[in-house]
């Protein structure tokens, strides 16, 4: 072997740019995953829906009245709540 040869083993160093480049990569997907869009700050979990009032009684009503509410839902999970079909209220027997 030349003396060419052994200065061309002995010049082969440790890849820091790759380590360098792996290290910025890992920090930048720690900044993704912990501010991702659509993760609540104040909740952790799946999406959890809230209701305002469980149980709205107007006592009496003449049939044919027309009577209005006001409810409000609130997602108190930790994930963007979505609705898979279009929301309905039900009544009870006895209304």
């Amino acid at each position: 072997m030349s003396n060419k040869q052994k200065k061309q083993k002995k010049k082969k160093k440790f890849p820091w740019p790759m380590v360098v480049l792996g290290g910025v990569l890992l920090i930048a997907a720690a900044f993704y995953f912990a501010n991702r869009p659509g993760i609540s700050k104040h909740g952790s979990g799946p999406p959890k829906i809230a209701v305002d009032q469980q149980k709205i009684d107007y006592g009496d009503v003449r049939f044919g009245t027309n009577k209005s509410f006001d409810i409000e839902v609130t997602n108190i999970g930790g994930a963007v709540l979505r609705f898979s079909r279009e929301p309905y209220l039900e009544v009870l027997a006895g209304c």
